[in-house]
């Protein structure tokens, strides 16, 4: 018999993939599922033991306890699981949104190509993207296809964007030295976090390498700034506020290798090098936007 879960249960669903997903595999509580669907904590305590009645969510006691999702529910919401999990992106109105994945694609109107659209699922919080938005879902994992298209519709109880779509196409087979920015925009170890941040908005964009002397260190990052900011820090010496993880890749690297690289190693620049000497950067944004036909830009 297959379940039916009525459309609160399932935003509780979504939300709790999401927020595992998101915390490494840590034990989610009910309070910050109630938060990102807005709903009533009393509301998600309640429909969470019916969940678990179901075998789609499982207790974790203890102060850092919480809930995790069951395979039972990844299989119910046709989700991938954390391990098989691979990360498709999202970029709303040319922003990639961090947060936000492409679980799946559907092409219903596949036989009425007069209308070509396309209903993606997300796991997320959709409700940041409203009708009209322009919307960039990939590249897909196996052929590196891109869907470029115009939001027309969202469905909340499915997590589901139902978009127009402009453009489909394939990243192109050209090296990465083709499309890296060059010379290398960095920020120095030892300056001040505020005077770091203002070279990133300077030359309008969201993070770069960091030197000690000859030596790059790791990447400081807009998200960097604000932390240190909110923090109090903004004078504080820009290496105590780094990703310290610098991944490099010689110049005649595929762009689809230097993308599948940046999803397993979970970052969003790379240092493009010749024979080991850097020579450039580039970034997801890059490539997520500045690669699509010229039409489409």
């Amino acid at each position: 018999m297959e379940l039916e879960l009525t459309p609160i249960q399932k935003d509780i669903l979504y939300a709790l993939i999401t927020l595992y997903k998101k915390k490494g595999g840590a034990p989610v509580k009910g309070e910050e599922i109630s938060e990102l669907i807005n709903r009533n904590p009393g509301t998600v305590r309640n429909q969470m033991q019916a969940l678990r009645a179901l075998g789609l969510v499982e207790g974790a006691p203890g102060p850092k306890g919480g809930y995790r999702p069951t395979a039972k529910a990844y299989e119910l919401l046709a989700i991938t699981k954390p391990d098989e999990a691979v990360r498709v992106p999202v970029v709303v109105n040319g922003v990639p949104m961090e947060d936000l994945s492409a679980e799946e694609m559907n092409f219903p109107s596949l036989s009425h190509p007069e209308v070509c659209q396309a209903r993606v699922r997300i796991l997320g919080n959709i409700r940041r993207i409203m009708p009209g938005d322009e919307v960039a879902i990939g590249p897909t994992p196996v052929n590196e296809m891109m869907v470029l298209g115009r939001v027309t519709g969202r469905d909340d109880t499915e997590n589901v964007i139902v978009i127009d779509i402009q453009k489909i196409f394939a990243l192109p087979k050209d090296k990465v030295e083709e499309h890296m920015s060059s010379p290398i925009i960095t920020v120095n170890a030892d300056d001040r976090v505020k005077d770091a941040a203002k070279v990133l908005i300077e030359h309008k964009i969201h993070r770069a390498p960091v030197k000690d002397g000859e030596k790059f260190i790791g990447i400081f990052s807009l998200a960097n700034a604000v932390k240190a900011f909110i923090e109090g820090k903004a004078n504080d010496k820009v290496r105590n506020h780094i990703d310290p993880k610098l991944i490099t890749v010689e110049k005649d690297t595929k762009i689809r290798e230097v993308l599948k690289i940046m999803r397993d190693e979970g970052v969003r620049l790379v240092v493009v090098t010749d024979s080991g000497e850097p020579v450039g950067v580039i970034t997801d944004y890059q490539i997520l936007t500045r690669l699509a036909p010229e039409p489409v830009r």
